[in-house]
């Protein structure tokens, strides 16, 4: 194709088409047209990226590996103008860039950058606003891929948590139904035996007793010894239609077994003490069930507290304790696998700082999760919060390996990480940089073998928010 026919097919182009003549023919005198069939890879993450590419028609895209494989990132058509574009910072690809239907395009190389700036300065002004705008959308696709994994680790997280007293609670209810069918006939029993006022005024005391005193909190082992004692004590009775083991899971002592039998003889004894049984194993179940409907209604607390999710996203008086500790709650399945402590000490009286809450817990959760990923099986992580001079310091601390030390200035570069790949996305600390940084707050970090800690710096004042 002439330089004639190269000058024709940019004015027509969709975002160079209109500048002056003089700066398309010397776009087209220093371009070389190039034809990409559809597969080829035109840019491998990691490589130099020295060309600026003027599409004429066709599709490109580039894709990343974001934690779940590659996804598509950006693309181009004919009429966009993308790869390096002029005062651009971009030197190395962050993706690979595939040719998805037959290209064609006019290439210009990185030295030849420097006189398109001098010489078409309203080509330059398009492709500078085109740069712009290719940041922008890169940095919202990037920081929405980021979010919508974060959300994935806290439904994952939290799917794990409610797993666990949801299932015990479905699981207490079915045996509910069971044992008030049997303290319901035991009763019966009971009415059947024409017990004197005496002997249902003392099998009423024992009742109330064993409900004041509750259930035990016994090891296994304590609980068998326990329930072989009672049953030996119903053999020696000459009872055998009391389960040993549901007396074993209350108070009763043998003391009060043989005052009920100095009070009830025979089947009443047996009727007495079924009555008793069936009671006291649906109070427990009861109270198992109460204990796991409060352990979600606190994870559910937890995730409102964390996210929210009732409220705009404004800048407000922000409690640094309360988002640390719904925090910790919702990784805590995730420190449980991997058997690892997590200490949180925050005093009570700390002051609260002026931020947006939301962004604010995504510190959190973000430092945390990596000092969880850090950390080796059986390790530490210690979160603690101090008023200092007129900020707040939160400190993340974990025992793992550390960070070499030829990698720590990177650490907080977009798209780098430490993880393996499908592991992370090199994001996540980068979004807390900023979002300290938007809150006029500084983080710092320390590393070396046995002790990472990151340290966050927020001004009680949130002066500049």
């Amino acid at each position: 194709m002439t330089t004639k026919e190269l000058v024709t097919s940019l004015m027509n182009h969709r975002a160079l088409g209109k500048i002056p003549l003089e700066e398309l023919t010397w776009v087209a005198e220093h371009g070389v047209l190039k034809q990409y069939q559809a597969g080829t890879l035109v840019g491998k993450q990691g490589e130099v990226v020295d060309s600026l590419v003027i599409m004429f028609s066709g599709r490109m895209a580039t894709y990343m590996n974001w934690g779940s494989g590659k996804r598509k990132v950006s693309e181009w058509i004919g009429g966009d103008v993308t790869g390096l574009l002029p005062f651009s910072r971009l030197t190395i690809s962050q993706g690979e860039t595939v040719v998805e239907e037959l290209t064609e395009a006019l290439v210009l190389y990185r030295d030849d950058l420097p006189a398109l700036t001098r010489n078409c300065y309203e080509a330059t002004a398009i492709m500078v606003h085109a740069m712009t705008d290719r940041a922008r959308r890169f940095t919202s696709n990037a920081l929405r891929d980021e979010k919508l994994i974060s959300l994935g680790k806290l439904a994952s997280g939290l799917a794990h948590e409610l797993n666990n007293p949801a299932s015990a609670a479905k699981r207490d209810a079915k045996s509910l139904a069971g044992a008030l069918e049997a303290a319901e006939e035991a009763a019966r029993d009971v009415a059947a035996a024409n017990l004197s006022s005496a002997q249902l005024k003392e099998l009423d005391e024992v009742r109330a007793l064993l409900v004041a005193s509750a259930r035990t909190h016994l090891s296994g082992l304590a609980l068998a010894d326990r329930e072989e004692a009672i049953a030996d004590w119903l053999e020696d009775h000459d009872i055998h239609n009391v389960p040993p083991e549901e007396l074993a899971r209350t108070t009763i002592t043998i003391e009060v077994l043989d005052r009920l039998a100095r009070a009830l003889q025979g089947g009443s004894l047996a009727a007495g003490l079924r009555w008793i049984a069936g009671g006291a194993s649906a109070r427990s179940l009861a109270y198992d069930i109460d204990r796991a409907a409060t352990r979600i209604h606190a994870l559910v607390a937890s995730v409102k507290g964390f996210t929210h999710m009732d409220r705009a996203p404004v800048a407000e008086a922000v409690d640094i304790r309360r988002g640390l500790e719904d925090t910790v709650a919702l990784l805590d399945g995730k420190a449980e696998e991997k058997s690892i402590a997590i200490a949180l000490t925050v005093p009570p009286d700390l002051p609260t700082i002026f931020g947006v809450v939301v962004e604010i817990n995504e510190i959190w959760m973000n430092l945390i999760d990596n000092a969880l990923d850090a950390a080796p099986a059986r390790g530490h992580v210690d979160v603690k919060a101090a008023q200092e001079g007129a900020s707040v310091i939160v400190r993340v601390v974990d025992d793992g390996a550390g960070i070499p030390a030829d990698i720590q200035e990177k650490i907080f570069d977009p798209f780098f990480t430490t993880k393996s790949v499908g592991k992370g996305t090199g994001l996540g600390l980068d979004i807390v940089r900023r979002i300290v940084q938007s809150h006029n707050g500084d983080i710092e970090m320390a590393s070396r073998p046995g002790r990472t800690e990151f340290c966050v710096k927020l001004p009680l004042s949130g002066k500049g928010l």
